[in-house]
């Protein structure tokens, strides 16, 4: 099965990109479709889609938090420009993907510009607005923005500042973007607010933030930061404020891992008392440069981030989805095959008690008029094939409709990518009793074997560029 034009269009671009800045990653996406193939053969993507847009290949630094947590404030100072909008209130509404330029003077163009553009995070965004909130994916300048800056902090990188969130007004729409935001992402920092220290009321925010990322194979990636800690200084325990941040984070599951405090010491509130003063400074200092460190780390973490993605696909395709998608086949077929007896036993029936009625039988043979015999066994088989094949789709539905409602904590992608490839099985022109999924097959396995093999050596290849267990490359630069 071949791409779309615009997802053909899209790869050769990344390609090209590629060929000129990472000769290992260029490989990478060669594997990419070699999985795309797998994948589209068995119906758990279409054409209009591959593995190798569900992550970033530029290093994307995403910023998430709650209303007036910093995060503007945050992108300013990390910049060097003033670029966002600050306040106390909700300033921007928009999803602003921040990229460099070289001209001096800061620029906004509309979100039209990353819909249309394969280059940028948010490609064809609007048709994943469409389809949650009809009309709304023509409206995708409400929603996206770009912004350029001659930041040096930019140069090779993407950063994406996020609306304030609130699980509980936020659009379907904004969430679809959210999520594909972090989809992407390298690194995710989440802001909370110290100047609102009742994280009690926000469950259902750190759920969507915090409980529902840990799940995922890459929670590493996310940093929870407590930003304008300075005005802790005000309480007389200030620790407490930082407990019942962490006990509330807790609550959601994040029971290891850094918790960050900072503040902008711009606009900081003035601490007195020196002792108390020097502490927070320290504090803080020491939690901006490790933020600060993991962003510089990114081109590295990068590399290995998109090999690791391409290995966790083709292992799930090859340990969970393939694997469950047979055991809901052989469930369907079990029963259709069933109701099929059953409804089988009952026209047996109806056809004895016509037979009876009508006089057909002659002791214990059946003797059935040649004017009958004719319609009746053509409508028999009609009505039989006819049932049949309403079973198939009936029994279908009730298992589809099971798998959304169960969906759970699986993101909706995986979810509708399994309802596709069970859909694609059930078919009518496919054969019930066919015991494996439809292109899971002795090729399509040994493609996975292959690009899994590929992977590791990927990861030798940039272990090679990074490291030098052997210490033979500094004496060879000496």
């Amino acid at each position: 099965m071949k791409y779309s034009q615009h997802m053909e269009r899209r790869l050769q671009v990344l390609e090209k990109h590629l060929d000129e800045e990472n000769p290992i990653l260029l490989d990478v996406v060669k594997s990419f479709r070699q999985l795309d193939r797998v994948a589209h053969k068995m119906g758990f993507i279409s054409p209009d889609e591959s593995y190798a847009t569900h992550v970033s290949w530029w290093p994307l630094v995403s910023i998430l938090g709650t209303f007036s947590a910093g995060k503007s404030s945050f992108i300013n100072s990390y910049l060097g420009v003033k670029l966002q909008q600050t306040g106390n209130q909700a300033v921007d509404d928009k999803f602003t993907v921040v990229s460099y330029s070289p001209d001096q003077k800061p620029r906004t163009i509309p979100g039209r510009a990353l819909d249309a553009d394969p280059r940028f995070p948010f490609f064809h965004i609007s048709h994943d607005i469409e389809e949650v909130e009809s009309g709304e994916g023509d409206r995708i300048d409400a929603y996206l923005q770009l912004k350029t800056a001659p930041s040096e902090a930019l140069r090779g990188r993407i950063i994406i500042d996020s609306p304030g969130f609130d699980a509980d007004q936020q659009r379907t729409a904004t969430l679809r973007i959210t999520d594909r935001m972090i989809d992407l992402s390298d690194l995710v920092l989440v802001f909370f607010d110290a100047r609102h220290p009742e994280p009690g009321a926000m469950k259902d925010t750190l759920q969507h933030l915090v409980s529902e990322a840990r799940q995922r194979h890459d929670s590493n990636k996310f940093l929870y930061i407590l930003n304008q800690i300075d005005v802790t200084a005000r309480e007389d325990n200030p620790e407490e404020v930082v407990a019942a941040w962490q006990r509330a984070l807790s609550q959601q599951g994040l029971t290891t891992g850094r918790f960050f405090r900072i503040y902008n010491p711009e606009v900081a509130f003035p601490i007195e008392n020196e002792a108390l003063k020097e502490r927070f400074e320290r504090k803080r200092n020491e939690d901006m440069g490790e933020i600060q460190g993991r962003i510089e780390q990114l081109d590295i973490e990068r590399a290995y981030r998109i090999v690791g993605m391409l290995t966790h696909t083709a292992r799930a395709i090859q340990e969970r989805w393939a694997p469950k998608l047979k055991l809901l086949g052989k469930e369907w077929r079990h029963k259709v095959l069933v109701t099929d007896a059953v409804l089988a036993g009952v026209a047996v029936v109806l056809l004895l008690i016509l037979s009876l009625q009508q006089g057909w039988w002659n002791g214990m043979a059946l003797a059935l008029p040649f004017e009958w015999s004719v319609p009746l066994l053509g409508g028999v088989a009609l009505v039989s094939m006819a049932s049949h094949f309403g079973v198939r789709r009936w029994m279908a539905e009730r298992i589809i409709k099971r798998l959304r409602s169960e969906g759970g904590e699986s993101p909706s992608s995986e979810v509708e990518g399994m309802v596709s490839a069970f859909t694609r099985n059930t078919r009518p022109w496919f054969s019930i009793f066919h015991p494996f999924p439809v292109g899971w097959n002795l090729f399509s396995r040994k493609k996975i074997t292959q690009v899994l093999l590929d992977a590791d050596q990927y990861i030798q290849s940039l272990n090679d560029r990074f490291t030098d267990p052997s210490g033979k490359k500094s004496d060879e630069a000496e």
